[in-house]
Order: structure tokens, then sequence, then C-alpha cells
């Protein structure tokens, strides 16, 4: 059974784990451990999803809890993928946001139609500026 909670206390290290054990550590700095630690505390919504003491997946989020929230990392180990895990920690992130609260994503390549088959409509608008 996949415990979800909004209150774990998330070591660098497991995060770091579980993303390099997901897709997403390819495109997060899983070589620096003080990154990782302020992703983790910065985040003012982090959902994960244990196995046991094994976290098995996060949900990592920016908001403001009214308007919207960017979903900064959803990550789901690879060996759990398409147990409904993912689709989980988006129902638990957006049942702590307000009613009218939205959800913003950057999608990873890899994720990309997965984002369109659970309901997300695609916006072409969105910008980065990187360092």
């Amino acid at each position: 059974m996949i415990l979800y909670l909004d209150n774990a206390n998330i070591t660098a290290e497991q995060a770091i784990d579980l993303y390099m054990r997901s897709t997403l550590g390819e495109r997060r700095p899983i070589d620096n451990v003080e990154s990782f630690k302020a992703m983790l505390k910065n985040a003012n919504l982090t959902i994960s999803a244990w196995d046991g003491d094994k976290l098995v997946g996060i949900s990592r989020s920016l908001t403001d809890f009214a308007y919207v929230a960017y979903l900064a990392d959803l990550a789901v180990d690879q060996a759990y993928q398409r147990s409904g895990i993912g689709k989980k920690l988006i129902a638990e992130t957006k049942a702590r946001l307000g009613l009218q609260c939205m959800i913003v994503l950057l999608a990873a390549p890899k994720a990309n139609e997965y984002y369109k088959h659970i309901g997300f409509e695609h916006n072409a608008r969105a910008w980065t500026l990187k360092k």
C-alpha cells in the first residue's frame, strides 16, 4: 500500500535517489546535494509517496494556493510507474489548493503525452530564461 504525505521530512539524498530512479534525474542537478536541499526547503507544497520507508514518488510545487501552482517536479520511481502514483500525487496536490487554483508545469519530453492523457491542456506560451 502506498502512503501519501504532505509533511514528510525528505532528505536531499532520498530525493536524489528517487530522481535517479525516475527519468527526472536527467534534468535535475542530482550531483548537487545543496541544490536539492534548497529545492526541498523552498517548495511550499510537497506531496510524497512512500512504499514502507522507500520514497517512490514526489510532487514538488511552488504556489500561492489561490491562483496558480507551479508543479516543478513530478517524479515516480520507474518500477512504480503506470500504477496511478503520478495521478494520485497530482490529485493530492490539487486537494490542498484553492478551488480556482490552476496547476502549471513544464513537461519533461518523455512525459509530454502523459499530461494530455490525464486532462492537462497544452499551452505553447511557456518561456524560460536560463541563468
